[in-house]
């Protein structure tokens, strides 16, 4: 007597079994180059950190001098009228603001700073003044290659709403040697070459994410990217995991059909 085939919700149930295999090793697969992926990042940020200081007043301007997180000093005199505030940074979990304030060198040149974060106003909070005295400042900090970014409503293919007219504004300056903050505009997110079209300064190709202590009230924690590689292979072997599961039903599947021949 002839065997009969397989039922049909057998196969269904092994043709199952394979596409969610398949999907388990995609997604382990995909869980170890995020792991490779967070490990060069670490890599790079313990090298940036590794490098000797740059003094920014007598280094070059070309962008391949500069790289992320390294270390970096600046001398010069505060631009209050041009300060911007970029909106939505977030610090754990409490929204806020940071302020952003050009620093014009001896030779013209500028470079923008990250001075830190203060949290939003709510309700009949007030904006912070913030100290920002004439006198030469000295500062040091971390370079980054551009102020990081917040999720935009616009794709890149999209063409751009133009958001940022800026202008000095004087009026934000309270005294010689304060911002009200509540008088800046308020951007979401900050090109450097925009931000030296409009304002008409000489800005290196690098933001100084600043680290020196100051008397302003300012907070300065900026975020890194996670470098936790060890969760993404976790991650894997739990998705190897499942794989291997589903091989081995499909193997006990194919078992039991062929004893039943």
């Amino acid at each position: 007597m002839s065997q009969s085939p397989p039922k049909t919700r057998t196969v269904l149930a092994m043709t199952l079994l394979v596409v969610v295999g398949a999907t388990c090793i995609a997604l382990g697969v995909w869980q170890l180059n995020r792991a490779t992926e967070r490990r060069a990042i670490a890599s790079s940020i313990q090298l940036g950190q590794a490098t000797t200081a740059f003094d920014l007043n007598t280094s070059v301007s070309d962008p391949t001098h500069f790289k992320n997180w390294t270390p970096a000093t600046a001398r010069g005199h505060w631009r209050g009228d041009l300060s911007v505030l970029l909106d939505n940074r977030n610090l754990e979990g409490r929204p806020g603001l940071w302020l952003a304030t050009p620093l014009v060198m001896a030779d013209g040149r500028a470079v923008l700073v990250l001075r830190g974060w203060f949290a939003r106003p709510l309700g009949e909070q007030k904006a912070p003044v913030v100290a920002t005295t004439p006198e030469l400042q000295q500062l040091s900090g971390e370079l980054t290659e551009h102020v990081p970014r917040m999720f935009e409503l616009w794709s890149s293919s999209q063409a751009k709403p133009s958001n940022f007219g800026f202008k000095p504004n004087a009026a934000a300056i309270t005294n010689v040697d304060a911002i009200d903050t509540a008088q800046l505009q308020r951007v979401q997110n900050l090109s450097l070459a925009e931000f030296s079209d409009q304002s008409g300064l000489n800005l290196l190709p690098v933001v100084l994410l600043q680290t020196s202590a100051s008397n302003d009230g300012l907070i300065r924690v900026w975020p890194k990217p996670s470098v936790d590689a060890d969760k993404n292979t976790g991650y894997a072997m739990q998705w190897f995991g499942f794989a291997t599961i589903c091989l081995i039903a499909l193997l006990a599947m194919a078992w039991r059909i062929r004893r039943n021949r």
